[in-house]
């Protein structure tokens, strides 16, 4: 930012934050024969594009003119009631008054923060988290305080020490925002143990839970359709979980429809900030996803979205494994849209970027999804959006980077001659 506007700013002007995966794809847009491992982008191939084009001719057709006009800030009367079953067939028990429409789940995030967070209270998010929820939460002028992550989710233990170490230090603990099911950026799956236990915890800790929920329903084994994803929500007795989710992963982002999921007095403040932002969420966008639920369209395009990023998820570690050998390791996702590897101790994430981008590859450095300044041993791939032959290609390239790095590490600079 210039001198010449600096002195015009707020403090959230000043100190807003970019999301990194953003950053990446502007990147994307400047490179010729550019591979991208960055965005999760769902495929559009597989968007239900006939079905699509016939809802809208519908809705357009002119003889219901309320398509093109304002609406309630809770969102479609007729689409709020079709969330309820969708609720319910993921064991959520929730009235038309617990939802709220929201454009994306991104904004719920966003409307999280502003409802519960003041300038100088803490957020607990795992250690990594969703780049998209670190900038909501910092640009409420929050901290965000990480808590450690293995194979089974967020660690119970090390999130009673964090809270009570925040507490102690004299800070307000707000929140605890998670991914349970296909986490972005590991692809974890938290223990259904676990979720019990952070239930509970949030009972007695007086915190609330913000479960974001855009992958629940991409499994890639049929085994994991149950008690495994079952959201937090579903076993929430007493009010201290906010549910997100989203059709951008099922059905389309273009129409920018998610929905929060809340006791009805915080949905009701949650929908007074909603309408100080943008009204209402696209009165279009909400009807073609209405008329989508009545014909079962994410239902029905669930199971080949399933088959398709198992299938590519599968591409990716073949080809990594045929270009790098051993080099990257990962554990191997159960679902969703990111493969989260390990590189070797002498390759860091930035570096490798760079020399990435110079070889027309990008993806995004570990390093974007820790609060705490750690994670440059880690890179997210996304196997969503890039094809088998794209995809293939991208290994290549990113085994050249990681060879390019690993010759600048070992080139003596007292004998390379300077450029």
């Amino acid at each position: 930012m210039s001198e010449r506007y600096r002195h015009l700013l707020s403090a959230t002007g000043r100190q807003v934050n970019e999301s990194a995966i953003r950053r990446m794809g502007i990147t994307a847009a400047r490179l010729p024969d550019l591979v991208s491992f960055a965005p999760g982008y769902p495929d559009a191939s597989r968007f239900p594009w006939d079905e699509l084009r016939d809802i809208a001719a519908r809705l357009l057709d002119g003889h219901d003119p309320s398509v093109l006009q304002y609406g309630p800030t809770r969102g479609d009367a007729a689409l709020v009631e079709a969330l309820v079953p969708v609720q319910r067939a993921r064991g959520i028990d929730a009235a038309p008054a617990n939802i709220l429409v929201t454009t994306g789940s991104q904004q719920g995030i966003d409307l999280v923060a502003r409802v519960f967070l003041d300038p100088g209270d803490v957020a607990l998010a795992e250690l990594p988290t969703y780049t998209g929820a670190i900038s909501a939460f910092r640009n409420s002028g929050a901290r965000v305080a990480g808590v450690r992550q293995d194979d089974g989710g967020i660690d119970v233990e090390d999130l009673e020490r964090v809270c009570a170490r925040e507490r102690a230090s004299g800070a307000r603990v707000k929140l605890l925002y998670l991914t349970p099911n296909f986490q972005n950026p590991t692809g974890v799956l938290l223990d259904a143990a676990r979720r019990a236990a952070l239930v509970e915890w949030a009972v007695r800790a007086d915190v609330l839970i913000v479960e974001d929920d855009p992958y629940g329903t991409l499994y890639f084994d049929e085994a994991l359709a149950g008690a495994a994803t079952r959201p937090l929500c579903a076993d929430d007795a007493d009010g201290c979980v906010v549910y997100l989710s989203t059709f951008s992963k099922t059905l389309a982002p273009g129409f920018r429809v998610g929905w929060m999921v809340a006791p009805a007095e915080l949905a009701e403040r949650c929908e007074a900030v909603k309408q100080s932002l943008d009204l209402l969420t696209g009165t279009l966008d909400q009807r073609v996803v209405l008329e989508a639920l009545r014909a079962d369209l994410p239902g029905r395009l669930a199971p080949r979205l399933r088959d398709t990023y198992r299938e590519r998820l599968a591409v990716m570690e073949t080809a990594l494994t045929d270009a790098l050998g051993g080099t990257l390791t990962w554990a191997r996702p159960s679902g969703g849209f990111f493969l989260w590897a390990r590189l070797p101790r002498d390759v860091d994430d930035e570096t490798l970027l760079a020399r990435a981008i110079e070889r027309g590859l990008v993806f995004v450095t570990g390093s974007a999804f820790y609060v705490d300044g750690s994670g440059h041993d880690r890179i997210r791939l996304s196997y969503s959006w890039a094809h088998s032959d794209q995809i293939r290609e991208g290994a290549t390239r990113l085994a050249a980077a990681v060879e390019a790095c690993r010759a600048g590490a070992t080139r003596d600079p007292a004998t390379t001659p300077e450029h």
